[in-house]
């Protein structure tokens, strides 16, 4: 049996667990959190979190770039113009080609704007740039970042940082049967069984950060997580039971001895 790795562009995981590297107290607990989590890419946030500035306490000197895929993304950008702008910093300041886009449409629901979005993966892409796009969950538009030329489309569970779970798991699955792209889910998750939902869906990958970050125990959660994504992928290999409108016996009653 082959490996079941995770896929992204041209980039190749054992976890399909992505972490986030925000609302932490401090960078030494991202750390440990992260290591916990057994992650191997860890997304960024390049407006509010300090990766170029070497004279300043910077993320990387906690996360080390050699042995975690950093993922820049463009959390705080409302507009395509800002987003772009935003990840072509990223790659200068560290090469960084792989990357999270995400314009959001407003302050309050942190909904994505999907207009701005498509406008920002169609110049990113092109200037190779390989996006990785948080968006709705809504299949046509999952169909049209991919058309694009996104590596991997990232629909909404719920909004981000509720920890509400999956608000139409029906949708995730729909995009997921219709993609040719991993699909990621992010935002939304709250806890390991949503986690684990997710993937049993289908996802290819979860991404994960309020949940853990604000977690009474970070670095347990982390590991919950963990488990959780490989439980729920390993649920979808499987393929579950049909779901049955009657009781059936675990048990045949054939050949007993009353028969």
């Amino acid at each position: 049996m082959s490996k079941d790795t995770f896929k992204v562009g041209t980039y190749e995981f054992s976890s399909r667990l992505i972490v986030g590297s925000g609302k932490y107290k401090d960078f030494a607990t991202t750390k440990l959190a992260t290591e916990a989590s057994e992650a191997e890419m860890i997304t960024v946030a390049v407006r509010r979190v300090n990766i170029t500035e070497a004279g300043k306490e910077n993320l990387l000197d906690y996360i080390d770039p050699k042995k975690y895929t950093i993922l820049p993304n463009t959390a705080g950008c409302f507009n395509a113009e800002d987003a772009i702008r935003t990840l072509r910093l990223a790659r200068e300041a560290g090469g960084w080609d792989l990357v999270k886009l995400e314009v959001l449409g407003d302050t309050q629901t942190l909904y994505p704007n999907v207009v701005e979005t498509i406008k920002a993966a169609e110049v990113l892409v092109k200037e190779g740039f390989q996006v990785m796009v948080y968006t709705n969950d809504d299949p046509i538009v999952a169909t049209k970042l991919e058309d694009v030329g996104c590596v991997a489309v990232m629909p909404l569970g719920n909004p981000i940082g509720s920890g509400r779970g999956l608000a139409n798991p029906f949708n995730i699955r729909v995009i997921k049967e219709r993609a040719n792209v991993p699909i990621v889910v992010d935002a939304g998750i709250g806890t390991a069984s949503d986690a684990a939902k997710a993937l049993e869906l289908g996802a290819d990958a979860a991404l994960i950060n309020t949940a853990i970050a604000e977690a009474k125990d970070e670095c347990l959660m982390a590991e919950a997580m963990c488990d959780a994504v490989r439980a729920g992928r390993k649920a979808f290999l499987a393929g579950r039971m049909p779901k049955r409108a009657f009781a059936s016996a675990s048990s045949p009653t054939e050949g007993y001895i009353w028969d």
